[in-house]
């Protein structure tokens, strides 16, 4: 069974700042986990920040790029996109 991806409307306004290869990496890891689910350990850096939320880079150098996400309704299988940017202004 799939799982929904949620994207938070300020994940959004975040997109449309990225640079293309950026976008292009972070769709294909929410295809990811659309059919795998949350926990994405083959994305360079990922990480569990707690029981419901996790962490992975989407580009390396400078700038980092990093994505967040939380499982808001594992019963449902729904997860939101709550951070897509740089690193140093991740919220964790």
């Amino acid at each position: 069974m799939a799982w929904t991806v949620r994207l938070t409307s300020k994940v959004s306004k975040q997109i449309e700042a990225l640079p293309a290869v950026v976008k292009a990496r972070l769709f294909a890891l929410i295809k990811e986990i659309e059919l795998l689910g949350p926990v994405r350990g083959t994305w360079k850096n990922y990480g569990k920040l707690s029981d419901s939320k996790h962490h992975c880079h989407i580009k390396s150098g400078r700038p980092t790029y990093v994505a967040c996400w939380e499982v808001t309704h594992k019963e449902i299988r729904i997860i939101e996109v709550y951070y897509v940017g740089s690193h140093e202004k991740a919220p964790y």
